[in-house]
């Protein structure tokens, strides 16, 4: 079976470094130009997972939460744009912060938070549910 297949049907993690592995291993099928909306609470993982796609992408920099400044972009093999819209209020944020341009580059975008940029989240966006339960966390790529 493979990963994306294993994503739909949900899988399971213990560790942030399980979901990191799971993240890296995804960079690699990703295509060239893609949107990842990361849905799910405060703590679940989000970053984490972005860790992950920044190792499948060589990158050697830190990866951490851009929430207050809103994206940043990150340089390996592929160009990575993590955008954190946690901070944003409204959809209507959008066009005054020129973040329009932003979210349909050519590029793997990681957006945390995607319901606050609202209809703004390109429509062929990878949508994944992101969970946690007690020690474990779950990821779950929507059909």
């Amino acid at each position: 079976m493979s990963l994306l297949d294993k994503l739909k049907q949900g899988i399971t993690t213990h560790s942030a470094e399980d979901t990191r592995s799971i993240a890296q291993e995804l960079a690699h099928l990703l295509p060239p130009t893609v949107t990842l909306a990361l849905h799910g609470d405060l703590g679940v993982g989000k970053t984490t997972f972005v860790q992950g796609l920044a190792l499948g992408f060589a990158i050697k920099e830190p990866v951490t939460s851009p929430t207050f400044s809103i994206y940043t972009l990150h340089y390996g093999t592929r160009l990575l744009a993590h955008l954190d819209a946690y901070r944003l209020n409204r959809p209507e944020e959008i066009e005054p912060l020129l973040l329009e341009e932003f979210l349909v580059a050519p590029y793997c975008l990681a957006i945390e938070w995607p319901e606050k940029l609202g209809s703004w989240v390109p429509k062929q966006a990878l949508n994944f549910d992101l969970g946690i339960s007690g020690k474990t966390h779950s990821l779950k790529l929507r059909a």
